[in-house]
C-alpha cells in the first residue's frame, strides 16, 4: 500500500488569465444547515490555496502575459478601459492568427469586459494561442479540460498543457501542475515528482506554493529531509502575504515552539490575523486561546463570541460547546453582541 499523506488538494477549475491568488484550506468545518452558499462565477478559479482577492486592474496588466507581441493599439485600449474597442481591435488579428491577439481576446470574453461573458468562445481563443506556444494560454486552456464545462474534459491534453506551462516558467501553471501530479499519484513517488515544480513557484514568491514547501519540510516528504526550522521559514513568507492557513499554522508553531523560538504573544497575533480574514478554524483556535489566556489575558466573553462566529460558519467543537454552556446567560449574551460586532 502506498504511504499517503495529509495535502488537502483543490479541486482544479478554469481561471481568469489575470487572477494570481493563493491555498490549499486545512481545517473543514462541517456543513451547517442553511450556511451560505458560495457565489457562482462564470470561470472557476484555478486550484489554489486562499481566498480570491479581486483582480487587477487593466493599467497593472504586463502586456507580456498577452503573448509574446509587445503592447499596441489593442491593449492600449484595453490598459484604458475601453473593453469594446480593444476587442474589436484584436478580433480581426486575433482571426489571422495572432497569438497576443488571441489571447487579449479571450480574456476579454472570459471576463464579460465591454461585451457579453461567452466563456465557450474564450475557450476556443484560449485553445487557439495555447496551440501557437503561449505558456498563459496553455495554463488557461489546461484548467477548462481539467474543469470541462466549457470544452469536453480532457485530463491527459491538460496533464500536458500544464507541464508545458510549467516548464516555461509560469507559475501558478507550475503549481497547478504539482497538483495534478499529486491528484494522479499521492504517493511518496507522485510527490517527488510535484516537490520541484511547488518549489519553483515558492521562489517566485507564490505564497500558496511556499505553504505547499512548508508542509513537504514539515512531514519530510517527496525527497526533502524533515526541517522545521526551514519549514517556519516558509510558512512566515506565506504568512506576510495574508495567507491566511499559512497565518493560522504560523500562529500554533510559534504557540508551540517548533521551527524556533515559542512566543506566544506572536503566537496570538497571528491566530488573530487569519480569523479577522475570516478562517473559520483560526476563530475556532482564536477562542481557546482567549479561553486558556495563551498570549492573551482570558476572556471569556471574546473566547464565546469567536466561537460563535465559527460555530456560524459550521464550525463545531464539541469542547468549546461545553465552555459556551457553562457562561452564565449574561455572558452568553454579551458574547453573542460582541460577536456581532466582529469582523
Amino acid at each position: 500500500m502506498p504511504r499517503r499523506f495529509l495535502f488537502v488538494l483543490p479541486i482544479f477549475v478554469a481561471a481568469s488569465a489575470l487572477a494570481d491568488p493563493a491555498a490549499l484550506p486545512q481545517d473543514k468545518p462541517q456543513a451547517a444547515v442553511g450556511a451560505d452558499k458560495p457565489i457562482a462565477t462564470p470561470l472557476p478559479q484555478p486550484a489554489t490555496m486562499a481566498p480570491l482577492g479581486p483582480l487587477p486592474s487593466a493599467n497593472t496588466v504586463d502586456p507580456k502575459r498577452f503573448g509574446a507581441k509587445p503592447a499596441d493599439e489593442a491593449y492600449g485600449a484595453f490598459q484604458r478601459g475601453l473593453y469594446k474597442t480593444a476587442y474589436d481591435l484584436a478580433l480581426t488579428r486575433a482571426k489571422n492568427g495572432d497569438p497576443a491577439a488571441q489571447i487579449l481576446v479571450a480574456e476579454i470574453l472570459a471576463r464579460g469586459l465591454g461585451v457579453k461573458l461567452d466563456a465557450g468562445a474564450a475557450a476556443k481563443w484560449y485553445q487557439a494561442a495555447a496551440e501557437q506556444g503561449i505558456p498563459e494560454a496553455q495554463f488557461q486552456y489546461a484548467l477548462m479540460l481539467l474543469d470541462g464545462r466549457f470544452v469536453k474534459k480532457d485530463q491527459k491534453q491538460a496533464h500536458a498543457l500544464m507541464q508545458a506551462a510549467a516548464e516555461a516558467g509560469n507559475r501558478l501553471a507550475q503549481f497547478n501542475f504539482a497538483q495534478l501530479l499529486v491528484e494522479e499519484d499521492d504517493s511518496e513517488a507522485g510527490f517527488a515528482r510535484a516537490v520541484p515544480y511547488y518549489e519553483r513557484a515558492a521562489a517566485t514568491g507564490l505564497a500558496d506554493a511556499q505553504y505547499a514547501m512548508a508542509q513537504v519540510y514539515a512531514n519530510g516528504i517527496g525527497g526533502k529531509p524533515k526541517d522545521d526550522v526551514r519549514a517556519r521559514a516558509l510558512l512566515t513568507q506565506a504568512a506576510l502575504q495574508n495567507y491566511d492557513t499559512a497565518q493560522l499554522d504560523l500562529g500554533a508553531w510559534l504557540i508551540d515552539g517548533r521551527g524556533g523560538k515559542r512566543d506566544l504573544k506572536e503566537g496570538f497575533d497571528w491566530t488573530r490575523r487569519a480569523a479577522n480574514g475570516g478562517n473559520v478554524a483560526a476563530r475556532n483556535r482564536l477562542a481557546k486561546l482567549y479561553v486558556g489566556g495563551i498570549g492573551v489575558d482570558a476572556d471569556p466573553i471574546l473566547a464565546g463570541a469567536w466561537y460563535i462566529l465559527a460555530r456560524r460558519a459550521g464550525l463545531v467543537d464539541a469542547g468549546m460547546e461545553d465552555f459556551l454552556g457553562g457562561l452564565t446567560d449574561d455572558q452568553v449574551k454579551q458574547a453573542l453582541q460582541r460577536a456581532n460586532r466582529l469582523p
